[in-house]
C-alpha cells in the first residue's frame, strides 16, 4: 500500500493506494499553516483509520506540495507515523514525462500538474487537457505523444466569489451551491449563477482556444475539489476522476523506487 498526498492551498488531499494503483481510501483535511508536524501526524493517523478497524501498512509514501512552508512539516509527520519520510515531488525526482516547456525543467512546475499529466498518460486516450478546479483552476495539456506541453492558471470558482464579495460594499457572502438556472431572481443566486455559469463558460472558451491549436479533440479530464461540481455545466464532454492526481503520485512513487526499497517490510499506522 502506497501513501499519496497532496497539499494545496486550502485542502491536503490523502489517498492509500494498492499494488494495482487503485485509490482503495480517500479523505481530505483543511490545510492548516499553523500546525507542527506531531499535530499533523496526529490528524493524518485519525482520518485514516476512520471507518477501518485495522491499522493501515504501507510500503512507502510520496508528497506534493504547493505550500513551500508545509512541505516539509507535513513530510516530517509521515516520518513519524511511518519511520521514513516520504519521497518529495521536485528537483531529482523522476516522472517519465516528456516535457516541451521552453526549457523549463520538472522541478520548476507544481508537481500536482505533473501528476496528473502523468495520471493521464497512463490511463487516458491522449491528446488529452487535465482541468484541476481547487482555489485556483489549472487547465493543461498533454500531447497526442504523451508530452507535457503547457497550459493555463486561472482563479477558482470559490477564489473569484471571495473577491467579489470582499471588494464590494453590497454583496453579501454566500454558500458555493448550484445554481437552478442562468436567468437569477435575486442577488444572491445571481452570484451563485455568475460564478458557476462563468467559471464554466471560462473553461468552455479555454478548451476551445486549445483544440484550435492541437487540431484534434483531446480527452478532457476533471478533478479537484470542484470538479465533479462544475463538469455537468460545461458543453465539453468531460470525464471526471476525483483520483487522478493519486494516480499519477502512485506513478510517480514507483517510478522512483529503489531496489532495496522493493524488500522493505511495510511500516504500521
Amino acid at each position: 500500500m502506497i501513501l499519496a498526498i497532496d497539499i494545496g492551498n486550502t485542502h491536503m488531499v490523502l489517498g492509500c493506494l494498492n499494488e494495482k494503483n487503485e485509490t482503495v481510501k480517500r479523505v481530505q483535511m483543511t490545510t492548516d499553516r499553523q500546525q507542527t508536524s506531531h499535530e499533523y501526524a496526529a490528524g493524518i493517523r485519525q482520518v485514516l483509520q476512520m471507518e477501518r478497524e485495522e491499522a493501515v501498512s504501507f510500503d512507502g509514501s510520496i508528497l506534493s506540495s504547493v505550500v513551500p512552508e508545509l512541505t516539509d512539516v507535513v513530510a516530517e509527520a509521515v516520518r513519524i507515523l511511518t519511520g521514513k519520510r516520504p519521497l518529495v515531488l521536485g528537483q531529482g525526482v523522476e516522472t517519465g514525462l516528456a516535457l516541451d516547456m521552453n526549457g523549463l525543467t520538472a522541478d520548476q512546475i507544481a508537481g500536482d500538474l505533473l501528476a496528473t499529466a502523468v495520471a493521464a498518460v497512463h490511463n487516458y486516450p491522449l491528446p488529452a487537457v487535465v482541468i484541476d478546479i481547487g482555489t485556483a483552476t489549472t487547465m493543461t495539456v498533454v500531447s497526442a505523444e504523451g508530452v507535457y506541453l503547457g497550459g493555463v492558471i486561472l482563479p477558482g470558482p470559490g477564489t473569484s466569489l471571495q473577491a467579489l464579495v470582499k471588494d464590494t460594499s453590497l454583496l453579501p457572502a454566500v454558500d458555493f451551491s448550484r445554481p437552478d438556472r442562468a436567468i437569477a431572481k435575486d442577488t444572491v443566486n445571481a452570484m451563485r449563477a455568475g460564478i458557476v455559469y462563468g467559471s464554466a463558460g471560462a473553461i468552455d472558451g479555454i478548451l476551445d482556444r486549445f483544440e484550435e491549436e492541437l487540431g484534434v479533440s483531446p480527452t478532457i479530464l476533471a478533478t479537484g475539489g470542484m470538479g465533479r461540481i462544475l463538469a455537468p455545466y460545461c458543453r465539453h464532454r468531460i470525464t471526471v476522476d476525483d483520483s487522478l492526481l493519486l494516480k499519477g503520485l502512485g506513478i510517480i512513487w514507483r517510478n522512483n523506487r529503489k531496489p532495496a526499497e522493493k524488500a522493505a517490510e511495510p511500516e504500521t499506522v
